[in-house]
């Protein structure tokens, strides 16, 4: 058992409740309601367990109703106290989650779920250190930490092996921390080798550097693990301005792209459902490589005509089509004939358990996004299915795990498309073919109810979306009194998570990320350190 007593940091006992509503818990009167906050941690000391549980709501009460008709005068102080004694009374309500036992076998599994509820008036205390630490563990070579419970020091870790084996989410309003909270995940995978990382990296906030909710500059992965991280860019101008040293130089040609890519874009280019039949038409006569090239060298003279009437192409859906092309065609990353196959290369970094950051640079309209990411996670994709079709077969090594991070992710995985493309197979089939999901959206609402239901663990921001709020829920027990912890974070850096790599859900304030401390945490050396540690060395040998 806890070496805390059922006295120390005492709150109240617990006066009522069930198994599914949770327990009512009647206050010390000597406890500052004030002091109580939705989200933080208790401990119901049970006769033969303690139970772990988190407070999900706040109420005041009173014996007499006949006081909120006609209260009583409390500026004498000695009127209140006795007041406060006897007459009305503070209530919590808690949703315990865990079980810690004392016996041999509970403390070699660890906490259990919650079967069970404890008897009337058991003791009610504050968690300490100690208990937050057996619950959610130490940190270690798969626990990473990602922060703090509310009002306590101790560090809540992620089991981050068991994170990568599913797809997994982050979610809030624009401005509440989820870049920030993402690089967090992103620095314990490539910490704990837990994965590869493909990144499609919309604004530029992962590779060389980043900014912090204030604005101000900090680090990105690339300076904080230079030999393990890769920077890809499509736009080799802005990664130049930006001084940001690149890997290689992303180009696709019109030979990579095929009629799944363009459907994938009919909303975005306005594309009529013909148009869209018409593409996969041109992809039958001028080959599934060399449709678009041929579809661009079309005059639109009599020989366009001509072919038009032999596809069955109406001439309205063929002008839709061509306006909705011409905008591809202006993207200067879109080429001819690539100089190399950035998909191979890709593939080369991520065998060697590299972490590959794709960079946009200006390239951040939603069209240009879409259309890369699909085209290389399809192709991705397809190879690590051989692969490990063919591990199964032959016996031979497994592909290491790849974590794919993508923005905006109700672009792929909305319910009309999400069927098509290859993110909903890959948030579907899990760690079917060692391919994972990170997704980041701030509207969850839109993303297919299928995939959100597959997604592992997820990061709740602040939401004032009812049907977000609903979305990030689903299916969880506990819902209700969730949703209200949900609704009374903060507006920045403090996040509910729940799901596969954790025990139970748990509010945090994110960990510090941006200050030279927090790099050092990381591993991060300067030049000025790295300098001193090899003058010492030089020293040493000498």
């Amino acid at each position: 058992m806890n070496e805390a007593t059922p006295q120390a940091n005492r709150l109240g006992i617990v006066v009522g409740g069930s198994l599914t509503r949770g327990m009512e818990v009647k206050l010390d009167s000597a406890t500052p309601i004030e002091e109580m906050a939705v989200g933080r941690y208790v401990v119901i000391e049970g006769q033969k367990s303690r139970f772990f549980g988190m407070i999900t709501d706040i109420t005041l009460g009173t014996t007499n109703p006949q006081l909120a008709i006609t209260p009583p005068d409390v500026s004498d102080p000695f009127i209140a106290e006795v007041i406060a004694g006897t007459s009305t009374y503070g209530s919590i309500h808690v949703v315990p989650m865990l079980t810690i036992s004392g016996d041999a076998v509970s403390i070699l599994e660890g906490p259990q779920p919650v079967k069970t509820v404890p008897a009337h008036f058991s003791v009610v205390r504050e968690a300490s250190e100690q208990d937050v630490e057996t619950v959610f563990g130490e940190e270690d070579e798969k626990h990473f930490y990602v922060g703090t419970p509310l009002d306590m020091e101790t560090r809540v870790c992620l089991n981050i092996p068991e994170f990568v084996k599913r797809s997994n989410g982050v979610f809030g309003k624009s401005g509440t921390g989820k870049t920030f909270f993402t690089r967090l995940l992103l620095i314990g995978m490539v910490q704990k080798k837990a994965a590869a990382n493909l990144i499609f990296d919309m604004h530029n906030e992962y590779g060389w550097e980043g900014t912090s909710e204030g604005g101000r500059s900090v680090k990105g992965l690339k300076q904080l693990f230079p030999s393990q991280i890769a920077v890809f860019a499509l736009d080799e101008e802005s990664a130049r301005r930006r001084q940001v040293k690149t890997d290689c130089i992303v180009e696709i040609g019109y030979d990579e792209i095929e009629p799944e890519d363009i459907e994938l874009l009919k909303d975005t280019l306005n594309l009529t459902q013909p148009a869209i039949e018409a593409v996969y038409q041109l992809a039958r006569n001028f080959g599934e490589q060399r449709w678009l090239e041929g579809f661009f060298k079309l005059s639109g003279g009599e020989e366009t005509k001509d072919l038009l009437d032999r596809l069955s192409i109406h001439e309205s859906s063929y002008r839709n089509l061509r306006r909705g092309l011409e905008r591809l065609r202006r993207l200067p990353f879109l080429v001819h004939h690539a100089r190399e196959n950035s998909v191979q290369r890709i593939l080369e970094y991520l065998d060697r358990g590299m972490n590959v950051v794709l960079e946009f640079g200006r390239y951040t309209d939603v069209t240009a996004y879409v259309l890369v990411a699909n085209i290389l996670t399809r192709r991705i994709y397809a190879q690590y299915r051989e692969r490990k079709e063919a591990a199964m077969g032959e016996k031979k090594a497994e592909p290491y795990p790849l974590v794919i991070t993508i923005e905006e992710a109700h672009k792929f995985l909305n319910p009309e498309v999400a069927g098509q493309t290859i993110f909903g197979a890959i948030a579907r089939e899990m760690r079917k073919y060692n391919v994972t999901l990170l997704v980041i959206d701030q509207r969850p609402s839109g993303i297919d109810d299928e995939v959100m239901s597959q997604l592992g663990t997820k990061v709740a921001y602040l939401m004032d979306n009812e049907r977000d709020i609903d979305s990030v829920l689903m299916g969880i027990s506990g819902k209700t009194e969730l949703k209200t912890v949900l609704a009374k974070l903060e507006a920045k850096q403090q996040a509910l998570i729940f799901g596969h790599a954790l025990p139970m859900p748990v509010v945090i304030q994110t960990r510090e990320y941006g200050s030279a401390e927090s790099y050092k945490e990381f591993g991060f050396r300067d030049a000025a350190e790295l300098k001193k540690k090899a003058e010492e060395d030089i020293k040493g040998l000498f």
